[in-house]
């Protein structure tokens, strides 16, 4: 679990970075986790962007990133969708206390 001083510090970062994936109409599937989960192991921190033909609610696309790839919402802004998953071989972002 994030503490809030850690969710700042990574919102901070998230802020310069573009979406490197979109949800669409179908919604989050399994190929689009697999790949997600992929992005976090390399980057540990990511954006994604949902459509405005998305069918469903901001939130729930969300709670489904987060529970298909072990990662935590940082933030939620607009239509898009900031997830970091600490990664076990690619440690690049060390957090705050």
């Amino acid at each position: 679990m994030l503490t809030g001083k850690q969710k700042r510090f990574l919102r901070s970062k998230a802020n310069t970075m573009r979406p490197i994936f979109q949800v669409g109409k179908s919604g989050v599937n399994e190929n689009m986790l697999e790949q997600m989960n992929e992005a976090l192991e390399k980057r540990e921190l990511m954006k994604v962007s949902i459509l405005q033909n998305c069918l469903e609610d901001k939130d729930t696309v969300a709670e489904e990133i987060a529970s298909g790839t072990d990662g935590e919402i940082v933030q939620i802004i607009g239509n898009n969708i900031v997830v970091y998953k600490e990664s076990i071989d690619h440690k690049t972002i060390i957090l705050p206390q």
